[in-house]
């Protein structure tokens, strides 16, 4: 479930960045719920209609730099 909401974010991103751009925005049903500020009202709000794993929340900005993450090690080859 959480899984397609991601996707239908990713298809739908240049649309929602331009209404909803440095806003955290809760996907459910393939459909934005509403809109927040900052990532803790938007979970807050949401954790109290409904039911865990059945919403997403995702910060919506253009790029990937929002869903990705970047891990560098250390690393000595002999």
């Amino acid at each position: 479930m959480l899984k397609d909401f991601f996707i239908w974010y990713i298809e739908n991103q240049d649309e929602l960045v331009k209404k909803y751009n440095g806003k955290f925005i809760v996907i459910k049903d393939n459909a934005v719920i509403k809109a927040f500020k900052t990532e803790d009202e938007a979970y807050f709000d949401s954790i109290g209609k409904y039911e865990a794993g059945t919403f997403m929340i995702q910060k919506c900005s253009p790029g990937d730099k929002d869903y990705t993450q970047m891990f560098h090690s250390r690393v000595i080859f002999a």
